[in-house]
């Protein structure tokens, strides 16, 4: 599938309030064209909760925005920050097939208190993350608002594919905080 669309997708999911656009625009990137720091933390296949614990050096809290279920699939939009502190690092939104993972650990994602890639970690869930495309964003009113982000200045994130025993089990659109 074109990243673009895909990601177009995910993002309609959560329409930003008054219909005011997440992002002015959205170019996908080659993983060798990605610029440090964001390639260091965006281009592999490992869960971005441990991935930004180690890069901000401390531990990350989920924090809900939105979810709900649309059919068999769970669909949820969060931000990641900094334990015990106000700064934001991460949004994400998450296309989910609870069918591939136990009724466990389906509680506790439901629960919102735990990252969803500890969750998966903590449970010895059988997975592989499988990194799909690279997003270069120039910040719209929604990215501005969430993320903290000045109208129009640049950030990055990725989509993925997390297949849970075996399966894909989980679309995802993580973007980063702007980590100039």
């Amino acid at each position: 599938m074109n990243p673009i669309i895909e990601l177009q997708e995910l993002v309609s999911l959560f329409p930003e309030p008054e219909g005011q656009p997440l992002y002015l625009t959205a170019e996908h990137v080659a993983k060798e064209a990605t610029p440090e720091p964001y390639r260091q933390m965006l281009v592999h296949e490992l869960h971005m909760t441990v991935t930004m614990e180690a890069f901000h050096k401390c531990a990350v809290e989920v924090i809900v925005i939105d979810q709900r279920f649309e059919n068999d699939l769970y669909l949820r939009r969060s931000l990641l920050r900094k334990k015990g502190t106000d700064r934001i690092v991460q949004l994400g939104y998450v296309r989910f097939n609870f069918e591939y993972v136990t009724e466990c650990v389906k509680k506790e994602i439901l629960a919102g208190v735990i990252p969803l890639g500890r969750v998966l970690i903590q449970h010895n869930v059988l997975r592989h993350v499988d990194l799909g495309a690279i997003i270069r964003f120039t910040a719209g009113p929604g990215l501005f608002r969430t993320l903290q982000m000045t109208e129009g200045q640049v950030t990055y994130g990725r989509m993925a594919t997390i297949f849970c025993n075996g399966a894909p089990a989980i679309d995802l659109l993580e973007i980063s905080a702007p980590l100039d």
